[in-house]
């Protein structure tokens, strides 16, 4: 019963947490990385004095909550960790910086 549905349909759209198609997908990838090559064009030919331009946003994507969530949980967990490392530092470095646990 469900083998006939269509690719876009609205299951589909549940499971996945988006209406997105992989052409969207791929679109998306075009525009980023014309972005970088008009970037690098323009970085490359700018005058000596010019700053030098970053990189544009990406595109935004859709993506399911929980990437989301996982996305967070390991951008603190790595933020814990360094400065975790930091305080060890500073420790070993300067002990009178350190702080007192």
């Amino acid at each position: 019963m469900v083998e006939g549905l269509p690719p876009d349909g609205a299951l589909a759209r549940k499971l996945a947490g988006h209406h997105w198609e992989h052409r969207d997908f791929l679109t998306a990838d075009v525009v980023d990385l014309l972005g970088q090559l008009v970037t690098d064009f323009r970085n490359a030919n700018r005058r000596e004095d010019a700053p030098v331009q970053s990189y544009p946003k990406p595109v935004w994507r859709p993506e399911k909550p929980s990437v989301k969530k996982r996305r967070k949980k390991k951008a603190a967990r790595q933020a814990a960790e360094a400065r975790t490392g930091y305080l060890r530092i500073v420790a070993l470095a300067t002990p009178e910086h350190a702080e007192k646990g």
